[in-house]
């Protein structure tokens, strides 16, 4: 017979208990990393297709980007339409805001 000092039982669910919180927060990481990619993916999609656009003359070019949230700016020079843009990232940690920038050949003018 061992002695009750001896015993291991709880010795699993005391570690378990130690460890969960950071399983947690790396997880919460990962979320809030892939979030982050996802957003910049979609915002460069949406900055490059408005400056096709507007370099053809559609004045309705950047609804998609403020429905989304953004702010966009548009810049004509040397030729070229230039849309600049910031969104912020949808998630559950607080992320800063993701910016992307695209340029097409103005033929336009």
């Amino acid at each position: 017979m061992t002695p009750r000092l001896l015993d291991d039982r709880g010795a699993v669910a005391a570690e378990f208990a130690v460890a969960l919180p950071a399983v947690v927060v790396v997880l919460a990481l990962g979320v809030g990393l892939l979030g982050t990619a996802t957003a910049t993916v979609r915002l460069q999609h949406a900055v490059t297709e408005a400056a096709r656009l507007l370099s053809r003359g559609d004045a309705d070019a950047l609804d998609g980007l403020s429905a989304s949230g953004g702010k966009a700016s548009v810049e004509h020079r040397d030729g070229l339409v230039c849309v600049a843009a910031t969104a912020p990232v949808r998630a559950v940690l607080p992320l800063p805001a993701v910016t992307a920038r695209a340029c097409a050949l103005d033929g336009g003018r």
